[in-house]
């Protein structure tokens, strides 16, 4: 079994100075109001929340908001006219691929026509050894 504690309270010391009513300065009285079914209300009168001064903004000039403007105006150019630089040259660019691409084609092209071992599909064929046993008489 354990052992059992009792705690007492301490009483409290009474304050040395008489207790005096003091009057509150701005409290308001008491409203009654009497209901038309005879029952009567009391309470305090509540003044209505007075809302916070607006308080003026403060002016702004003309010249500041036209700078302003003007400013926000002149970077939206400056953005602009990167953007038409950086696409100008892209496309500079690009032509100059599709050229590059083209000579290398058509260039193929005519080295596969020249060097190809497709044999002659027209044209004149001499025989130089034939042309000159025969001694000058060019016949194919």
């Amino acid at each position: 079994m354990t052992a059992l504690e009792v705690h007492r309270p301490v009483p409290l010391v009474p304050s040395p100075a008489p207790l005096a009513p003091v009057q509150l300065v701005g409290v308001p009285s008491v409203a009654r109001v009497v209901l038309p079914d005879g029952r009567v209300v009391t309470g305090y009168a509540v003044a209505a929340a007075q809302p916070e001064p607006v308080t003026a903004k403060p002016a702004i000039s003309r010249a500041a908001v036209n700078v302003a403007l003007g400013g926000v105006g002149f970077l939206a150019v400056c953005g602009g006219l990167f953007l038409l630089t950086a696409f100008i040259t892209a496309l500079t660019a690009l032509i100059t691929q599709l050229v590059f691409l083209a000579a290398v084609i058509f260039g193929s092209w005519i080295a596969a026509q020249v060097f190809g071992t497709s044999g002659h599909r027209g044209g004149t064929t001499v025989h130089i050894r034939k042309a000159v046993i025969k001694r000058s008489h060019f016949h194919s």
